[in-house]
């Protein structure tokens, strides 16, 4: 019988050239802010990360709630040069979102990209030009399709590691239709020492709780919203960290909570994770039926359009959404009335500062 080799020192000396400060608890799929005329709003992006840099150190750039699944080619580009010069600006670190529906554009997709960064970067290194970037990786989900077999999945996410890009997989069963089984991911990390993370939005945990050799040797983040206090390993929990869309809006908080956390202050912790938790189901229940966008998205604009704006953001006009629609005042108005009264409203707007 062959074993199977033990790749962590392998894996760990690669997070190291990476991530030699370690890697953040909390991480952030960067919402993507656009001026009136759907053009990328350079300003507004830029105040955002000022707004969220002091406690979000990683982002996801384009995550779904940057609207990834919807961006061009071509604007996905356009966001990928804005972000990693601000990034590197701030000392942030930023996962490159891949996210396309099957494992041919995800591949043409990762290629395109690695070719610039490594031009960007004069250098054949592609770990070297991602640094250049302050970027440490790649994310990228199943395959769509209800009716992909596990091997389906694994053969195409098998392909794509193969190619020896620093990488994290993103479970969306919401987007793709199926989920990754925890043996496909303990199969994948032990094959690829490149595969650093995973990202769990299924609420279901599955991967996590599943845990042993392989799975645990991943950094773990979850990504679906609530019991923030009760998830991180800090707390008992099974993972390492948080990649939130919440962190949008309450990346401040967030930071503090795991701070609770790892000062053993669980009652605090508990108590800043009911309120945040009552102002996001709210407020993403609100968004859910509107008939573009996504519930993702639509609820941290709105959201964010009071941390921008502060308690006078009902009089300003909503902000847009990649498909040229606004969001509407009902939901501006639901947004701020649920921070007023959970006391999360911001005294005043990052835009105002």
């Amino acid at each position: 019988m062959t074993s199977t080799p033990d790749l962590r020192p392998q894996r760990a000396a690669l997070l190291q050239r990476l991530l030699p400060d370690g890697v953040p608890t909390l991480w952030c799929p960067l919402l993507t802010h656009y001026d009136d005329q759907g053009k990328l709003d350079a300003r507004r992006i830029a105040r955002h990360l000022d707004f969220l840099a002091p406690s979000v150190r990683g982002f996801l750039v384009p995550g779904s709630t940057g609207d990834g699944w919807q961006l061009s080619d071509g604007e996905a580009r356009e966001l990928l040069e804005l972000v990693t010069g601000l990034a590197g600006e701030r000392g942030l670190r930023l996962l490159i979102g891949v996210l396309k529906p099957d494992a041919a554009a995800m591949q043409a997709f990762m290629a395109d990209t690695i070719a610039w960064l490594k031009q960007r970067a004069r250098s054949d290194d592609l770990v070297d030009a991602l640094r250049q970037a302050s970027a440490v990786g790649f994310t990228f989900c199943a395959p769509h399709g209800a009716a992909l077999t596990q091997g389906d999945i694994a053969g195409a996410l098998d392909a794509l590691l193969a190619g020896g890009a620093p990488a994290a997989l993103y479970q969306l069963p919401q987007v793709t239709g199926n989920e990754i089984a925890p043996e496909t991911v303990r199969t994948l990390a032990s094959r690829h020492a490149n595969l650093l993370m995973l990202k769990d939005t299924s609420g279901a945990d599955r991967v996590a709780d599943a845990g042993g050799a392989g799975i645990d040797e991943l950094f773990l983040v979850r990504g679906a919203e609530g019991g923030y206090s009760r998830h991180l390993k800090l707390a008992g929990g099974r993972y390492d960290g948080f990649l939130l869309s919440t962190a949008n809006v309450f990346g401040p908080q967030l930071a503090l909570l795991i701070e609770h956390l790892r000062h053993g202050r669980r009652a605090e912790a508990d108590a800043l994770s009911a309120r945040l938790e009552a102002v996001v189901n709210a407020v993403f229940a609100a968004a859910a039926p509107l008939p573009y966008g996504n519930a993702f998205t639509n609820a941290n604009k709105a959201l964010d359009h009071f941390m921008a704006h502060g308690p006078g953001a009902r009089a300003v006009t909503p902000p847009r959404l990649h498909s040229g629609q606004r969001l509407p005042g009902e939901l501006i108005a639901r947004a701020g009335d649920e921070l007023l009264r959970h006391g999360l409203m911001p005294v005043r707007g990052y835009l105002n500062d």
